[in-house]
């Protein structure tokens, strides 16, 4: 069988697409033709020899050809990205400034750091592990160059949208009967208001009229996770960055009600970043889908791609 090379600039073209959920939307951030993007799209499936998108709805799904592809073609971009900036890589030097939520601290800031350093050896990273809102107004103020977090506020002008993910319930790691108490009530275990999950929880629960307590409220979440791994009661999170002591339920798990997804966006300070923060991107969108499809290996839905 005849060896086919595929083309990167398709590649990006198709991973663009799926990422921004629109074809329309990637020939804009390339700077290309929606009919060209169409093109690249139409070579790729040719290449490829099977079908990697399908009609869903209004718009377009990936088939299982496409899920493969497009780990495939994330990781010969990264490889490709990851050639470009080490041959440049001595150009590079200065300061960078990155946020990250808690959620990522000990999951991804060790592989992006490790990474950075090996490819920019002349840049100091300066790093914040925090909450949403403190993250965001640090980017607004130029305190940061680029945090990753939780969609919060639209108004934020230079936001990426990386990908969405599930909510989730999480109890203990162990089976527990506790649950709820004696009076049927839920206890929850949350960070301090504002939350976005605390939000998706109370109004998941209330929906649903089930009962609810605050059992535990802390500001950390080490907090969370110690409050969960005793049997306080119940938290809400993604599936990203579980610590082995708890564990995300499977939807519908003791009758509790389903919650909405969530949003993981990459905002900077600047419109155009300059390149050392730029690259510094780079690693930290490589570095969350390469993590995502492992934390997400039971969930079953598909985006959809208008």
């Amino acid at each position: 069988m005849r060896a086919v090379t595929f083309d990167l600039d398709v590649l990006r073209s198709f991973v663009a697409g799926v990422d921004l959920g629109s074809f329309g939307r990637a020939a804009d951030r390339l700077g290309r033709s929606t009919s060209a993007v169409s093109a690249q799209l139409k070579k790729l499936e040719e290449q490829a020899g099977v079908p990697l998108l399908r009609k869903e709805g209004r718009g377009l799904a990936l088939t299982e050809a496409g899920e493969t592809m497009l780990a495939y073609a994330r990781r010969l971009l990264a490889l490709n990205d990851q050639a470009s900036r080490a041959v440049r890589g001595a150009e590079l030097q200065g300061r960078v400034r990155l946020g990250l939520q808690e959620d990522f601290g000990e999951m991804l800031l060790p592989q992006v750091l490790g990474q950075f350093a090996r490819a920019h050896p002349k840049v100091r990273i300066e790093a914040r592990v925090g909450r949403n809102a403190d993250l965001l107004e640090r980017v607004t103020l130029g305190q940061l160059d680029l945090a990753l977090a939780w969609d919060h506020d639209a108004r934020m002008p230079h936001g990426q949208r990386l990908l969405e993910l599930p909510m989730c319930w999480i109890g203990p790691a162990s089976p527990a009967a506790f649950l709820f108490h004696d009076d049927g009530d839920l206890p929850l275990v949350a960070f301090e208001a504002p939350c976005l999950f605390r939000d998706g929880a109370t109004q998941a629960l209330d929906r649903a009229d089930q009962p609810w307590m605050a059992a535990f409220t802390s500001p950390s979440l080490a907090g969370l996770w110690a409050a969960v791994t005793a049997g306080l009661g119940l938290a809400v999170r993604t599936p990203l960055g579980l610590p082995p002591t708890v564990r995300a339920l499977t939807p519908g798990e003791h009758g509790l009600p389903a919650l909405p997804s969530i949003a993981l966006s990459l905002y900077w300070a600047q419109a155009q970043p300059d390149p050392v923060a730029a690259a510094l991107g780079d690693i930290v969108r490589q570095c969350i889908h390469d993590s995502a499809p492992r934390a997400l290996a039971g969930d079953t839905r598909r985006e959809s791609i208008p």
